[in-house]
């Protein structure tokens, strides 16, 4: 049985490419990689990994530990530093799946390119930080907020979040893949219309951020928010507080660089 039309091979060197480069190849590297997962696997080695219809494998005779011994009470945890953040090796893990492909491991090989893939989206995560300003609307950026997390390679459920603030003020930026909040904002440019409170205040409206598509928000107890759309699956969410006016916060929006997000992303 042929497993494979394009070599893993293939798939492998579009890894082999410098830092600077990651963003160009993104798009690439997710069809080639995809092109392995659906292909380099029998359904024999699924079943024997996953189990049938997808659901892992359980060993008979297992047990469950109860958490208590002879009665006596455990003490609770006061210590200890947590786990260090270690996100997955690109180099180590395609070394892996050039390794497990030779060794007929596909399902291995599988995995590997998998985690190979998420290490370079969160790379482009940290990079797009980086490229943040240290400061918005005269707030300086609280570096120890910043997020970078991704639920599965593909962008799937990505998270990348700073937050700026000095006092009572703050403004914070996510950028998120969730198909969730896309389809809420959608609804809103299906509608022409405008939301108003009791007090016949304006609650939300269509509005553009450089060009593109938005939807302001004003909440009297959380503040601003302004959602922008960006491509396909990418969703940009700013959010003030104590923000005086609707045109002080699409100035400090304003300050973030939107199409050198979304060609880090890959976003069209």
């Amino acid at each position: 049985m042929k497993l494979l039309s394009i070599p893993l091979c293939t798939c492998l060197a579009v890894f082999s490419f410098s830092a600077p480069k990651a963003q160009g190849l993104l798009k690439k590297l997710k069809n080639k990689a995809e092109t392995v997962a659906d292909k380099v696997v029998d359904k024999k080695t699924d079943d024997a990994i996953y189990g049938p219809n997808g659901k892992p494998n359980t060993t008979s005779g297992s047990t469950s530990s109860t958490g208590t011994s002879g009665g006596k009470n455990h003490p609770s945890n006061k210590g200890g530093e947590g786990l260090i953040s270690t996100p997955p090796d690109v180099d180590g893990n395609l070394t892996s799946a050039e390794t497990s492909f030779k060794n007929g491991s596909y399902g291995e090989a599988r995995y590997a390119v998998q985690q190979a893939m998420l290490g370079v989206e969160l790379q482009i995560g940290q990079n797009i930080l980086k490229g943040l300003p240290e400061t918005i609307a005269g707030l300086k950026k609280d570096a120890s907020a910043d997020q970078v997390a991704s639920t599965g390679w593909g962008w799937a459920g990505l998270t990348i979040h700073r937050e700026y603030g000095e006092g009572d003020k703050q403004f914070r930026f996510t950028i998120a893949n969730n198909a969730v909040w896309l389809q809420a904002i959608n609804l809103y440019f299906t509608n022409a219309g405008y939301a108003q409170s009791n007090n016949g205040q304006q609650n939300w409206k269509q509005t553009k951020l450089k060009g593109y598509r938005a939807i302001i928000e004003y909440d009297a107890s959380s503040g601003y928010k302004l959602s922008v759309p960006l491509g396909q699956t990418s969703l940009l969410v700013y959010e003030g507080v104590n923000f005086a006016t609707e045109q002080d916060m699409m100035n400090a929006a304003g300050e973030i660089n939107i199409d050198a997000i979304k060609k880090s992303l890959g976003e069209k």
